[in-house]
């Protein structure tokens, strides 16, 4: 897998990042877009068959990543306010692999039984799985060792967004996403897309 992306996008822009013995391998992308990014991805997950439903066939094989911003100094494993990533697309990938499940996009987890913030400055409770955005043509599928392989991110959502979306569905949450302009990119400081009403209204 980390073969083929660097083929994609050079050898030097993908990294191997330290992992603890028994941990998903992982890797760090190196992207230049209209302001330079770093993608965190598991480099192996795809070699677990999800056991997708039918409508999904084709869906089987994926990788999770988060895509970080620039402002961010990743390499400080110390640092409680960016470090929480590692630690969550970990369990994240142990989880699916573990109880032989399967992720797509529009799945959401909360984060943690008490639903805690990820840290000080990113205030979410949970996590949303989505096929790319911002990184939508960078990450087309990857056809590798007879697999398509797809990438999914995970994006860091609000109380309020996780009602909304259970309740409205995926298609009108990414709406409100998109019409925010909210990515994969994550983004210490933004808000809840919602209106605080949004209840009330129908």
């Amino acid at each position: 897998m980390k073969e083929e992306l660097a083929k994609r996008f050079g050898a030097h822009r993908v990294q191997d990042v330290p992992t603890k013995e028994g941990e998903m391998p992982l890797i760090m992308l190196d992207l230049e877009l209209r302001s330079p990014v770093s993608v965190l991805m598991t480099n192996g997950l795809s070699d677990y068959r999800m056991p997708v439903p039918e409508k999904m066939a084709g869906r089987e094989h994926n990788e999770l990543f988060f895509c970080l911003p620039s402002y961010w100094e990743w390499e400080d494993m110390d640092n409680p306010r960016t470090n929480w990533v590692f630690n969550w697309i970990q369990r994240l990938a142990k989880y699916v692999v573990e109880k032989e499940t399967w992720f797509g996009h529009g799945h959401t987890m909360p984060c943690g039984a008490n639903m805690e913030s990820l840290s000080e400055t990113m205030t979410q409770n949970h996590l949303f799985l989505s096929d790319p955005i911002l990184l939508e043509m960078e990450l087309t599928p990857v056809k590798f060792e007879g697999k398509e392989i797809h990438f999914l991110g995970i994006i860091p959502i609000f109380s309020d967004e996780m009602d909304y979306k259970q309740g409205r569905g995926t298609f009108k949450f990414m709406q409100k996403l998109r019409g925010k302009g909210v990515t994969e990119e994550l983004d210490d400081f933004r808000a809840t897309v919602l209106k605080r009403n949004w209840k009330l209204r129908r």
